[in-house]
């Protein structure tokens, strides 16, 4: 009973503070809003603050808020003075959790941003001015070894008079790296340390709502790494020991994580994020005067040098990674971690900034644990639009591997396949493996991974010296891919779409040149396919022949084209094995075809960005404009001339006569028995003089630098939903309508207010069932935003079985209404979709709309799972639930008077 009245009081208290009537001296009215006698939760604290009644406080009563964070910060810093004694505990982390809902709504806003680094009113005028951001940061970093609250005391008794003075090195969380004190898991200090790390993470989010050409847009993260931070080191190593520690399995036994609740994994999950974003690298702004260049977190990672320290990191790494692979009899059994895509980040930077680990985990085949998994994650994700980020950066991973020689060593290990990876069944190596996920990744994955084209076949060539022997299967895909990229059409694409084929011919020359012995079966293969490097090395140059193939091209589109508005099912089908087992002749995606989609990611850097070598045929042709581009004789034959034919030529004509002599001679018609003669075959002194090896290194850059900070915010934006540690205009709510017997509960993500800053809401509409468009009926322009730019992004962005609502609000507004409701009805009917005018003020329709849309979706749902045999069928259950829409707030609230309008702001360039 007192709990939901204290409850109450808070509620009533953030009600209050939105009145006009100033509450800055009221000293009753802030001790009841943050002296709290229970803690309240981080998803009851959000639900009590609605992100409407804090934009309502930052525009009509500023002072309040500006009071409220005063007031927030100065009782962390009396608790973290008095060594934040038991009776404390609840009134910070109740502090800790109201900063982390609000902070994010004063970044929105550039004047709120800078309020955190002007200087603390009444503080001592005759001491230097400390921003309250510096404050915060200081009493963050103070609070998460506090005796008692965060860690336990030390085994001797002792504890510091004060948390500004104390070692906090003592006082690390976990064993492992500098650190081989045993220490006790505590869930009560792993609660404290997460809700603490979120305020944390919250605070180092300004980056995703400023410019990426704003200078200050890292200011907190280089307060916080700098030498002002005594607790970097200390922080450092706890963060990456409880992640390396860290074991989702336990005892393992089945269905465990089912019985216990693991205080552990959330604490891990919000360390890593942590982590990774704090070893985020900039070049400092010329002329900076702060003292802050240098970041510490980067430091202590890359002075990391022993052995056994880079064995326990590896071996962390590695459990995780594999643990989403991990199979047994029992289904579900076994406890399956999530945030395998910020582990991949971490490596990365582990890899990046300790080259030492990086020679470490390639000296032995423990390299292939961390590359079946990535393989098996990029595999999966092909045909996902809301995960291409993901395949993006296991490749880049991958890269970066290839450019050392030991990676294509430890390559030729062999791979017992356990059923984990969907591709067709081989027996072969490690190499095998890669090359079969990278033809299938560029044949059946989606038309957004055409960037990663040429990162694929320079991983392939620069193992390629290095592979013993490559399967039959293997062998096929690649000449598949020689056949694919050599039609004339694709050749003439586009100013670099020779370069696929310069990398693929590079990859046999190699394997021809240094590798001959072993590779019976790839010689086999394209003496097999020889027409295909006649055709190549045949290639018609006069402008006739460039014309044909690319009007003929154009037909077989405008076909596609018209094939493509054919109503298909919104499942996918798998194919049935005997197609899988042709797989290699499927032709090569269309991509030029696709449409030009923004996605959430920052542009792919170029391979030649991104690498320390280029060859001599890439040079003069990277300087070719894209901007009315047209093939003609000349650019053909500029590099025509230049494609390294010349081994594979010198082979066909040795070998070819040989295989044709012998299999007359005694009348062989098994491959294998031709294989076998291959085997024994050599080319010694018959070959063209061996070429140099060609090892392509990633080079870093600022290109891939914005790319892995937009693809980790984006990653820690989109896992911190429950509650959401940023807003960036959205939030979560859920609402359940009954229709008929049907119970259904929709998951709705109110986007309003990405418009403004055009993030990462891709991911939102992948996974759509529907979607409710909303326009301001007062506001053309709302209207014309809807009309001329959101219809076309939700038909490029979303399933094709969502449903889509167009929603007119504000239709108590009458006399001011811009938008007749005859112009809504004619878009509305053009799109074949349903229009209602709603007031999320009074509340007119919004009941309407929802049932209206829920109906459509379960009937739209049932009709798509009844032709599905996929998994998909499992949404069905007794209680039926349809889930993922995107919609407004203010529908659900219905009395809201907050006006938020979905369309209102003219589309700007997208901040990833």
């Amino acid at each position: 009973m007192g709990n939901s009245e204290s409850k109450g009081n808070f509620r009533q208290a953030v009600i209050d503070l939105t009145s006009k009537q100033s509450k800055l001296e009221d000293a009753d009215f802030w001790g009841q809003l943050l002296s709290q006698n229970s803690t309240v939760s981080a998803k009851e604290l959000f639900d009590m603050i609605p992100s409407g009644d804090i934009r309502n406080l930052r525009e009509t009563s500023p002072n309040n808020l500006a009071t409220l964070c005063y007031k927030a910060v100065d009782c962390l810093t009396d608790a973290r003075d008095k060594m934040v004694p038991a009776t404390d505990h609840k009134k910070v982390i109740n502090c800790v959790r109201l900063l982390t809902r609000i902070i994010p709504f004063m970044f929105e806003n550039e004047q709120w941003r800078n309020f955190f680094w002007a200087p603390v009113p009444d503080s001592d005028s005759t001491a230097k001015p400390v921003p309250l951001a510096s404050i915060l940061l200081g009493c963050i970093g103070d609070l998460l070894f506090c005796p008692d609250f965060t860690v336990g005391k030390l085994p001797n008794g002792d504890g510091p008079e004060n948390l500004t003075n104390m070692d906090s090195c003592e006082y690390i969380w976990q064993s492992g790296v500098g650190f081989t004190n045993k220490t006790i898991v505590n869930a009560t200090f792993d609660m404290n340390r997460t809700e603490i790390l979120k305020l944390l993470l919250t605070c180092l989010s300004e980056v995703i709502y400023v410019s990426d050409k704003d200078e200050n847009r890292m200011r907190w993260l280089r307060r916080f790494a700098s030498a002002e931070n005594r607790h970097v080191l200390p922080l450092f190593t706890s963060l990456l020991n409880v992640i390396c520690s860290y074991d989702p399995v336990g005892l393992g036994l089945p269905y465990n994580y089912l019985l216990v609740s693991d205080s552990r994994e959330p604490l891990v999950q919000v360390a890593l994020q942590v982590l990774i974003v704090c070893l985020d690298r900039e070049s400092q702004p010329s002329g900076d005067e702060t003292g802050y260049v240098d970041n510490f977190f980067i430091n202590y990672l890359s002075r990391i040098h022993r052995e056994d320290d880079f064995e326990f990191i590896l071996r962390g790494m590695t459990r995780l990674l594999n643990n989403p692979l991990q199979s047994s009899y029992l289904p579900n059994s076994v406890k399956k971690v999530t945030f395998h895509q910020e582990l991949l980040i971490f490596l990365w930077k582990c890899c990046e900034y300790n080259q030492k680990f990086m020679y470490y985990v390639l000296k032995t085949s423990d390299v292939l644990e961390i590359l079946v998994p990535i393989l098996y994650h990029i595999n999966d994700a092909r045909n996902d639009t809301s995960r291409v980020g993901l395949i993006h950066m296991g490749v880049f991973l991958i890269l970066l591997l290839s450019g050392e020689r030991n990676f294509g060593v430890r390559l030729n290990k062999p791979y017992v396949s356990k059923g984990n990876i969907d591709i067709q069944a081989f027996t072969g190596t490690h190499a095998d493996l890669l090359i079969i996920v990278a033809h299938k990744l560029i044949t059946t994955g989606n038309y957004r991974l055409q960037s990663l084209f040429d990162c694929l076949l320079t991983i392939i060539v620069n193992v390629s010296p290095y592979l013993k022997s490559l399967s039959m299967v293997t062998a096929n895909k690649l000449v598949h891919l020689v056949e694919a990229f050599s039609t004339p059409w694709y050749l003439f694409s586009s100013p670099e779409a020779h370069h696929l084929v310069f990398f693929l011919l590079e990859v046999f020359n190699n394997i021809i040149q240094y590798q001959f012995d072993g590779n019976a079966n790839l010689i086999y293969t394209i003496i097999r396919k020889r027409q295909v490097f006649y055709q190549l090395a045949n290639l018609s140059t006069d402008q006739a022949s460039i014309s044909k193939s690319l009007s003929t091209r154009k037909g077989k589109g405008a076909a596609a084209d018209a094939a493509s508005k054919t109503p298909q099912s919104p499942t996918t089908v798998t194919p049935p094995p005997q197609e899988k087992e042709k797989e290699e002749e499927k032709p090569i995606l269309d991509l030029n075809e696709g449409p030009n989609l923004q996605f959430s990611l920052a542009a792919t850097p170029n391979i030649k960005s991104m690498t320390d070598k280029t060859a001599d045929w890439s040079k003069k042709s990277s300087e070719t404009p894209e901007e009315n581009w047209t093939p003609t004789q000349e650019w053909v034959e500029s590099w025509k001339n230049k494609l390294p034919l010349q081994t594979i030529m010198r082979l066909l004509q040795v070998l070819v006569p040989q295989v044709e002599k012998i299999c007359i001679d005694k009348n062989l018609t098994d491959e294998g028995e031709i294989i076998k003669f291959l085997q024994n075959g050599t080319l010694v002194g018959l070959l063209p003089v061996p070429h140099p090896l060609l090892l392509r290194r990633y080079q870093a850059n600022a290109g891939t630098n914005h790319w892995f900070r937009t693809y980790m915010w984006g990653q820690i934006y989109l896992r911190t939903t429950d509650p959401p540690i940023c807003t960036l205009g959205v939030d979560f709510k859920l609402k359940t309508v009954k229709l008929g017997r049907d119970k259904i509960r929709l998951e709705l993500w109110d986007t309003a207010g990405m418009e403004r800053y055009r993030t990462i809401y891709n991911s939102y509409y992948h996974s759509a069932h529907g979607i409710m468009c909303v326009y301001d009926l007062t506001n053309e322009r709302s209207f014309e935003n809807l009309e001329n730019y959101w219809l076309k992004e939700i038909r490029n962005n979303a399933p094709q079985n969502a449903v889509l609502l167009l929603v007119g609000n504000k239709a108590d507004m009458e006399g001011e209404r811009k938008v007749e409701f005859d112009r809504a009805e004619r878009l509305a009917k053009r799109i074949g979709v349903s229009l209602y005018e709603v007031s999320a003020k009074t509340g007119i329709n919004c009941d309407e709309a929802f049932m209206d849309l829920a109906s459509a979706m379960r009937d739209r749902l049932l009709v798509s799972n009844m032709h599905s045999d996929s998994d998909e069928s499992d949404q069905f259950a007794s209680a039926f639930h349809v889930d993922g829409v995107i919609a407004d707030e203010k529908l659900i609230n219905g009395r809201s008077s907050v006006s938020i309008n979905c369309c209102g702001s003219a589309p700007s360039p997208t901040f990833v």
